[in-house]
């Protein structure tokens, strides 16, 4: 195995900096901190060099807020300065560890994203069901042979463990000071325990798809599945057999539980016959169609009346409706939604003219 060392020069560059810095500051370039951190910004980053160089540089304490959408989740969110550390490391390690990343593996990675997972689990289905063969006595024409196990992985940023991530990064990187700046980000938490990563940093994205590359080389090489695919802590398998998949989800479990001190959550990671429809990134994906989760058309219903009573009190404007029509429209267009966006159009486009 290829190993790397001598990293720490270049996370520490001028240029890096500057590059991660113009990547920290992507879509929030009006916000007031960024604008006080650009204000200043050669001064800015060359403390940030001289404190990463001598290696006294502490991150700031997280701010801890609560989001329910509609599941609650706990956020934690970076002081800026330590979003730059954060990219400028990941601007080092990501193209030394993506390489290694199976092909399926579609989260937080160039030319990968929902949407092209989507695609790849339509490929999958064609092929698990014998180009859409039925079951016997089928009523319609979803009703495909085969099987899929839709898994996720219970509490995960939160159950990650430190020990553990470190070992897996030091088989490829020699450099002690790029893995004791991984240490000091890691312990930025609000937990005693050596475990967890909180949920939104760019570090903890990266580090979540090389903690969960072993499980992606278990699956694929170990168990030799033929159709699998994972997006963060969701992954799925089709398969013709029943049996075969709940036979991968006990090893799956075995293995999460011995290597890497995880476990499946065992409500959410149920092995279905595939003409069910399958729970996938925001949509129920069926042979034939896709459509979005009746609790997202929920939420969305929710934000728009919202939006049409603060815009019609002069609290928003025409832009921030078309901002968030728009978001929602791009997200539905991935499934067959026609006429719900037609609908959605005519309803709240006269925010619009």
């Amino acid at each position: 195995m290829k190993t790397y060392g001598n990293l720490y020069g270049k996370v520490c560059s001028p240029a890096n900096l500057l590059l991660a810095f113009r990547k920290a500051r992507k879509g929030k370039s009006k916000k007031w901190y960024v604008k006080r951190f650009e204000a200043d910004l050669d001064n800015e980053l060359a403390l940030l060099k001289r404190e990463l160089e001598e290696q006294t540089y502490e991150p700031r304490p997280l701010k801890r807020f609560v989001i329910r959408d509609p599941k609650t989740r706990v956020i934690h969110a970076s002081h800026f300065r330590d979003r730059v550390v954060h990219h400028a490391l990941c601007n080092v390690l990501e193209p030394i560890f993506d390489r290694t990343f199976i092909h399926d593996s579609y989260a937080n990675r160039k030319g990968k994203g929902g949407l092209a997972a989507l695609d790849r689990f339509d490929c999958f289905k064609r092929k698990a069901s014998g180009n859409g063969r039925l079951v016997h006595g089928a009523k319609d024409n979803n009703m495909v042979i085969g099987y899929v196990l839709k898994a996720d992985i219970r509490h995960y940023f939160p159950s990650v463990n430190h020990e553990i991530l470190v070992d897996i990064l030091r088989r490829k990187i020699r450099d002690e000071k790029v893995l004791w700046l991984v240490g000091k980000i890691l312990s930025n938490n609000d937990t005693i325990l050596p475990k967890g990563m909180p949920i939104g940093n760019q570090t903890s994205q990266f580090f979540a798809n090389v903690y969960l590359n072993e499980l992606d080389y278990f699956v694929k090489h170990d168990l030799r599945a033929k159709f699998y695919l994972r997006y963060v802590d969701d992954f799925v398998i089709l398969d013709r057999s029943e049996a075969r998949l709940m036979s991968f989800r006990s090893k799956i479990n075995g293995f999460l539980e011995q290597r890497l001190k995880l476990e499946l959550h065992e409500e959410k990671s149920q092995v279905r016959p595939l003409h069910n429809g399958t729970s996938l990134l925001g949509f129920r994906v069926f042979y034939h169609y896709r459509i979005p989760k009746r609790r997202n058309l929920l939420k969305l219903e929710k934000r728009m009346l919202n939006l049409k009573r603060l815009y019609e009190a002069g609290d928003v404007s025409t832009e921030d409706v078309a901002k968030s029509l728009d978001g929602w429209m791009a997200y539905a267009a991935q499934g067959n939604t026609f006429g719900l966006r037609k609908s959605l159009s005519e309803r709240y486009g006269n925010m619009l003219l």
